[in-house]
This record gives structure tokens, C-alpha cells and sequence, in this order.
């Protein structure tokens, strides 16, 4: 036979796809996926999500004009083959690397990503918002949102579900099934089925059976209605959606392009909110994704022919370990401790604690408000809650912990894992805000650890803090390699701690940047500088006493903390003000994450483009003693 010639070569945009045949796009999947893992081999990042939609991929932009017709993937952990087919498969090698492609969609990227995704479940809402402004316009251009199963658990899908019917005429919700036995198995009935009820012939019939029934009495009209949605469900199960107001198609099979094909065909000229059901497997096409427990969700770089993940250096355990550690001890000593997570057990840790405790952990899907709530319900009948959240995902939590937790003084506690900057996934998963967001709240005990002895006496302290809330956060990544204690001895509320004496410039550091300001100590102190290190620990309550101990000691006060402005910095500028310690002459910077949405990097790079490592930090205690002026202003441009 002859070498079949490559297709993928030859493709520059969608709509070069748009004239092939249905073995050319089948082929077409496979170079999709063989170019899928060979990139991420290189950059590492979410591999099984991207192969599970490669079928999917080709065919949206095969049927539709993107980007004319508007594509919204929901969470952006599957769009690598779309980054592929979209003009940027000579930049995949650069996937979440300084200065390169993003590892989700990003509008500032491509015309085809019309909306950035990172969080879950938001594609439907943003897709209708598409719809409503094309409809506003006169346009007549088509909009999907690719969901999955796994994001169709937060409640703003459907809210946006329930808001479709009302708002347009026309949208297509595609449900991604790639985990969740929500189906039945599919085969070739079911892919049958799909045809039929996507048909124009199904849906005129359809139409004239309603026209038909509206002679009838009202009673026979509602039996008719339920007898046609009931044996449609009982085929489908897509009575739910149609309560909702979408007409149901699927399941089918998501990796089948002759049963996907022409149901996207159908489904696109269609006038009627829409939903397709298309079943898929995560890790689909590459045998060590197909056998992996998460099926290559998240990978580092690796080997191709043996999916052999590159193995980093041995090195002290990581924070999120440390912290899943600490709550087991907490938990052998009171029955009372619970934890609960949205849909991240093994991204907080409290996988460990599940094995050791099963029946106290909650994992509640991706829901966070829903999380917040219910660990203020366990709080409430005496339980005492960690609620462990990613920093970034917290934020859509905000309101429940504002209403349901702070103003009721409940004693939940908040882990906040992957607190400050977080390197290759970017601005979206960057834990920037918590200090200001959760210090704002009045009775909020917000701690941050410097080091992982530090974090793990956090997790006592806040395992002891029963009359109010509390929140402690730390970073991605390893700790220091210290020795652990066999007792986490809790700390004593709202006292830092002194970690070096000087005179001329106090440091005083809440976080993890503690060790980074030691060094800027050194290289003050090679200036004949003399500095006071503290570490906060606490950013509320604060330790006005050591506070306003500093500003009567030295020339100079600097605040450094890995988080934005208006947080820790800020907190400690009030207090000072407020006894009057800026009165008699007290130089004062603060040292914060820029006021920009840093894109993604090696967070060691990106520290010192926030000017938050150590020469940064020298760099702006000398600014505040009116030394180097000119240096360090140009570094913090």
C-alpha cells in the first residue's frame, strides 16, 4: 500500500477540514492525538481531558464555521487539540511555559477562543450571553459550549440551563461524559436513536403531533405530552434536561465521527435549545492514559512509547502533605474534626485523611458554595469543619462565607491550599486575593505559614479556635526540609515572632516569603545595614504591640507578603495609623504581588518579576531608606 499522506500538514485553520471526507477526518483524529502527546511529552500538563475530545474537536470545527459560530470550552483543561486545529500547533511545545501558549483558552490568544476558561462550569452562562448579544444583532451565527460531566455538578450550569428557554431561540449544550455513569452503554441503537430524534423528519413530526394534540381536551393534551417525554426518557434520560427547556439528544458515542458527524448537523439547524449527549474516555487512544486511576489528567513531562512520567528529585514533602498529615493528628485526638473538599481529594490531601477517617471527609463535587455552606452546617451541631479549597477556588465561595460563616461566627476553618503564585497554570489558578478578601471579615482569624512546621502548627492552632472562623494558607510545592515536630504545638493567637534583631529597616514577612526575606536581610547587611526580621504569622488578628515596637526602633518598616494589594500590607498600614506611628516620621513600603494578572512561568521567575525574592526585597527596603532610588524603582516598573 501506499504511505498515506499526512492531513494535519496541511491544515492551517478550521476551515481547511471543512471539505474533507469522513475517513480524511478520521485520520485527521489520529494526527490530532499523536500531536497531542507529543506535546505535552515536552511541556507537561492536561493530557487526558484533550484526548478524550479529539473526535469531538474535529468535528465542531468541521460543522461549524468557526470562528464565525462561537466554540466555549468549559474549564479549558480538553482544548489542546482545539489549540492544534486553530493555528497554534507550532507554539504547543511552548504550552504553559513563560511566554508561551496558555494551558486553557485565553481571548488574548486566538480569535477562536472567544471566551477564557479556567474555573469550572461557566461556559453555558458566558455561551448565552454570546446568544442574547448575536440575537440582539440580527445575527444568525451558531454558539456551542462543550461542558463536562464533571462541571455540570456546580450549580451555575444550571442556573444558566434554567435561563436558556427564556433568553434564545438557539444555543447547543454539548455534556462531555467522560467519568460519571449517567449513560447507558452505547452502541449502535443508541447512536440510531440520536439520529432520529436530532432528525428534521423526527422534529417536524414531533411539531405536528403537538399541533394535532392542541384540539384535544387539556387532560389528553398533558397525557400526550407525558407519554411522548416519558418514552423518550426511558430511551434517553433526557427527561431532566427537558424539564429545563432542551430538547435532549444522545447519547452518543464521542469518539464515532459517523455518529457524530451528522448529529452536530442536524443539531445546527435546529432553532430550540439544544443539548447533546456525547459519551467519551478520558485518556482515549494512548494505552498508559487508558490504564492510569485519573487516566493522565495531570502529567510532567514523559515518555512517549512508555508513558513513563519524569521522576523529580527526591526533596522534603510538600505543603499540601504536610497539611493532610497535621489534620490526621488533630482528628486521632478529637472525633469531632471533619474535612471537606469540591471535587479536589488529592489536590488538598484529604485523600489521606479519607483513607484514615472515610466516613468524616466530604467530597461535594465542584461546589464550592455549596462546600462553604455545609461545613457552617456541621459547624453549627458542634462539628468542627476544615474546609480545604484551592485559594482561587474559594473566591466562588465568597458570598457563603461572608452570610452563612463570618456573620454567624461559626468555627469553620479554611485551608487555603495553593496560596500566591503557582507557576505553569497561570493567572487563572494563582491564589492572589485570599489575605484581602478573608482579613476583611470581622472575627476572621487569618494565618499564613512561613514554613511547614509552621503550617502544620496552623493546622492545631486552628483545630483548637472553636468561637469563630479561621483560615490559614500555604503554597504549592515543598517545604524547607525541616524536621517535624512529634507535637504541633498551636500558636498563641495573633503574635508573630521575631526571627532576627537589627536596628536600621524591620522586615516583617507573612508567609512563605519569610526565607527569601532572610536573605534580603544578608544582603542588606553586606551594605552595613543592619535589619529585624519578623515573621507575622497572623495578618488578623495583628501583633500591634511588636508593630508599633518596630516603628519605634527603626527608620524603616517593610511589609512582604505573596498576595495582592490591599492585604497584609495594608492591614499593618491601618493599624500603624491608627496609633499614630506614620506621625513621627516612619518610612514604610509594602511588598505585594503587581497590580497585573501574572501570566504563566517558573514561580521563581515570577517572584522576581513582583520583585518578591530577595534582592527584591532589599531593593525596597533600601527605597525606603532613600537609598538606590533610581535601581529599584526601575525594577518594579
Amino acid at each position: 500500500m501506499p504511505p498515506v499522506t499526512p492531513l494535519l500538514d496541511t491544515v492551517a485553520s478550521p476551515a481547511d477540514t471543512r471539505s474533507f471526507t469522513l475517513p480524511q477526518l478520521k485520520q485527521l483524529a489520529d494526527e490530532v492525538r499523536a500531536e497531542t502527546i507529543e506535546s505535552v511529552s515536552v511541556t507537561g500538563g492536561h493530557l487526558g481531558a484533550g484526548l478524550g475530545v479529539v473526535e469531538l474537536t474535529v468535528a465542531l470545527h468541521h460543522v461549524f464555521e468557526t470562528p464565525r459560530d462561537i466554540v466555549i470550552w468549559d474549564v479549558g483543561h480538553q482544548a489542546y487539540p482545539h489549540k492544534i486545529l486553530t493555528g497554534r500547533r507550532d507554539r504547543m511545545r511552548t504550552l504553559r511555559q513563560g511566554g508561551g501558549l496558555s494551558g486553557f483558552t485565553k481571548r488574548a490568544e486566538s480569535e477562536y477562543d472567544p471566551f477564557g476558561a479556567a474555573h469550572a462550569a461557566t461556559s453555558i452562562s458566558a455561551a448565552l450571553g454570546f446568544c442574547a448579544a448575536r440575537d440582539a444583532k440580527g445575527d444568525s451565527n451558531k454558539v456551542v459550549a462543550v461542558i463536562g460531566d464533571g462541571s455540570m455538578s456546580a450549580g451555575m450550569a444550571y442556573e444558566a440551563m434554567n435561563n436558556a428557554a427564556e433568553t434564545t431561540g438557539q444555543i447547543i449544550v454539548i455534556l462531555n461524559d467522560n467519568d460519571m455513569s449517567i449513560a447507558p452503554p452505547v452502541g449502535g441503537m443508541s447512536a440510531y436513536l440520536a439520529r432520529v430524534v436530532s432528525s428534521g423528519g423526527y422534529q417536524q413530526l414531533r411539531n405536528l403531533g403537538k399541533s394535532m394534540s392542541r384540539v384535544f381536551p387539556k387532560s389528553l393534551q398533558e397525557a400526550a405530552r407525558k407519554a411522548e417525554e416519558f418514552a423518550r426518557g426511558m430511551v434517553t434520560g433526557g427527561t431532566f434536561f427537558e424539564e429545563l427547556g432542551f430538547q435532549y439528544v444522545g447519547p452518543i458515542d464521542g469518539h464515532d465521527l459517523d455518529a457524530l458527524i451528522p448529529v452536530l448537523q442536524n443539531v445546527r439547524e435546529m432553532n430550540k435549545p439544544v443539548l447533546v449527549h456525547v459519551v467519551t474516555q478520558k485518556g482515549k487512544g494512548y494505552a498508559p492514559a487508558e490504564s492510569a486511576d485519573d487516566k493522565y489528567h495531570g502529567v510532567v513531562k514523559f515518555n512517549v512509547v512508555t508513558g513513563e512520567q519524569a521522576k523529580a528529585a527526591a526533596g522534603p514533602p510538600g505543603y499540601t502533605k504536610v497539611f493532610a498529615q497535621a489534620l490526621v493528628k488533630e482528628a486521632q485526638k478529637d472525633d469531632r474534626i471533619m474535612a471537606v473538599t469540591a471535587a479536589m481529594p488529592s489536590g488538598t490531601g484529604l485523600d489521606i485523611f479519607q483513607k484514615a477517617f472515610p466516613k468524616r471527609c466530604f467530597d461535594v463535587g465542584i461546589a464550592e458554595q455549596h462546600a462553604v455552606t455545609f461545613a457552617a452546617g456541621l459547624a453549627a451541631d458542634g462539628m468542627k469543619p476544615f474546609c480545604a479549597i484551592y485559594s482561587t477556588f474559594l473566591q466562588r465561595g465568597y458570598d457563603q462565607v461572608v452570610h452563612d460563616v463570618a456573620i454567624q461566627r461559626l468555627p469553620v476553618r479554611f485551608a487555603m491550599d495553593r496560596a500566591g503564585l503557582v507557576g505553569a497554570d497561570g493567572p487563572t489558578h494563582a491564589g492572589s486575593f485570599d489575605v484581602g478578601f478573608m482579613g476583611a471579615l470581622p472575627g476572621m482569624i487569618l494565618m499564613a505559614a512561613a514554613d511547614e512546621v509552621e503550617l502544620a502548627r496552623m493546622v492545631a492552632t486552628a483545630a483548637v479556635i472553636d468561637d469563630r472562623p479561621s483560615a490559614f494558607r500555604y503554597p504549592r510545592g515543598e517545604g524547607l526540609g525541616l524536621e517535624m515536630p512529634l507535637v504541633n504545638e498551636p500558636l498563641e493567637i495573633g503574635k508573630g515572632r521575631v526571627i532576627r534583631e537589627g536596628t536600621a529597616v524591620a522586615l516583617v514577612s507573612f508567609g512563605t516569603r519569610l526565607a527569601e526575606t532572610l536573605k534580603a536581610a544578608d544582603l542588606l547587611a553586606a551594605r552595613g545595614l543592619s535589619a529585624t526580621v519578623v515573621d507575622a504569622r497572623f495578618a488578623k488578628p495583628l501583633d500591634v504591640d511588636l508593630l508599633l515596637r518596630l516603628a519605634r526602633e527603626h527608620e524603616a518598616l517593610v511589609t512582604i507578603e505573596e498576595g495582592a494589594m490591599g492585604g497584609f500590607g495594608a492591614f499593618v498600614l491601618q493599624e500603624l495609623a491608627a496609633h499614630g506611628a506614620l506621625d513621627r516620621g516612619l518610612k514604610v513600603r509594602t511588598l505585594a504581588l503587581p497590580d497585573v494578572f501574572q501570566d504563566q512561568d517558573k514561580p521563581d521567575l515570577m517572584y522576581a518579576q513582583a520583585g518578591l525574592d530577595a534582592a527584591g526585597i532589599a531593593g525596597g527596603a533600601l527605597s525606603a531608606l532613600g537609598l538606590d532610588n533610581a535601581a529599584t524603582a526601575g525594577r518594579r516598573a
